[in-house]
């Protein structure tokens, strides 16, 4: 089974996916952590994003895994990296500023997507990002596309960051961040983002984590 969940930032996409494939006992794959931990690895190393040949190197030190860690006496997925825990720092707004850049790399996106397909094949998965159900499962057994106005997006996105303990950026400039990356995530040329025509479009502007969960559950098992 392949379940594609795509959408801009912060549009509750990533909540809905891991909590779907938690209730079907799937695997979860967050693409976008996938194009954050590489970002992080470039940056890390000091790699110009324009020098193909150090990006293509970074690249191919790169291993990456999903494990579960405990957290608060709960098991929650979180991204490695060469074997060291990297969740909190993609998270961070260093990584958030350079992702869609680099997610626009041609190399990346094809060392990715080839990585992502092969999770797909392995086992059943709920597969969240931003050209899953396009690009990447375009034979997805259910497509959804997840929208939501900016300020709500932002709101939840600053929100997510203080639970977090990563409250570094203001309101104001999240939503800056983001209305700037819907602006390069639509128009870049590789992999732009775009709703699957097959795919159901949510509007979650206005419905919490657990009415989303909910239609979507209902969709997948009528």
């Amino acid at each position: 089974m392949q379940i594609a969940i795509d959408g801009p930032a912060s549009s509750g996409k990533s909540t809905v996916a891991k909590l779907l494939a938690q209730d079907f006992n799937y695997i979860f794959v967050d693409t976008g952590a996938m194009y954050r931990a590489v970002t992080l690895a470039l940056l890390d190393a000091k790699v110009d994003f324009t020098n193909l040949n150090q990006v293509i190197e970074t690249l191919n030190r790169c291993q990456l895994d999903f494990k579960f860690v405990a957290v608060e006496g709960q098991k929650i997925q979180h991204i490695f990296l060469n074997g060291q825990d990297v969740e909190r720092r993609v998270r961070s707004s260093k990584v958030t500023e350079n992702v869609s850049e680099v997610s626009a790399i041609p190399i990346v996106r094809q060392v990715l997507v080839a990585r992502q397909r092969e999770i797909a094949e392995e086992k059943s998965v709920v597969m969240e990002g931003r050209d899953i159900g396009t690009v990447v499962l375009p034979q997805a057994d259910y497509k959804f596309f997840f929208t939501a106005r900016p300020e709500v997006r932002a709101q939840r996105r600053y929100k997510e960051n203080v639970e977090r303990g990563l409250a570094t950026e203001s309101y104001e400039e999240i939503l800056a961040s983001i209305i700037a990356r819907d602006k390069y995530d639509s128009s870049r040329k590789h992999s732009p983002l775009k709703k699957a025509e097959d795919a159901i479009e949510i509007d979650a502007s206005d419905l919490t984590i657990e009415e989303m969960l909910t239609y979507v559950k209902k969709i997948i098992t009528k």
